[in-house]
């Protein structure tokens, strides 16, 4: 499935898209260059889902929580572009949340792609030529 997201402006109505899209799914990786969006479509992602707090990159803090105030939903955001070495993600215990149920939105996953679940949904986000995002994910059927 191909989700294009041509401005700042239309990212909502591209986030509804892959909210719908989602399935069962819980664990999504998204790859994408340095400024591609991820971290703008992921917080998009997370108010669609009814996110009120403030969401923020989790860059420094490797993992952020949130709630979606109206389904009590459980949402974990990581960022594993700090990472150094596998033995980081081991000790903050990685696999309590991949396998928690929660949904999980993992930045970087490049880094720790062999301690990904073999169930993630591999997104990437490209940047068109017109500076528009293309957002491309095979969803559960």
């Amino acid at each position: 499935m191909e989700i294009k997201i041509q401005s700042l402006e239309t990212i909502r109505k591209a986030a509804r898209q892959f909210v719908e899209a989602m399935g069962d799914s819980c664990v999504f990786a998204f790859y994408g260059k340095m400024g591609a969006g991820k971290t703008t479509f992921i917080k998009a992602i997370c108010e669609e889902l009814g996110v009120k707090d403030v969401i923020n990159s989790p860059t420094f803090a490797i993992v952020n929580e949130y709630r979606a105030e109206e389904t009590c939903a459980l949402i974990y955001h990581f960022d594993f572009y700090r990472i150094k070495k596998l033995e980081e993600v081991f000790d903050m215990g990685y696999e309590d949340y991949f396998y928690s149920g929660a949904l999980c939105f993992i930045e970087w996953p490049e880094l720790i792609e062999d301690l990904l679940p073999g169930d993630a949904v591999r997104v990437d986000i490209t940047e068109d030529t017109d500076g528009s995002r293309t957002v491309s994910f095979e969803p559960e059927v």
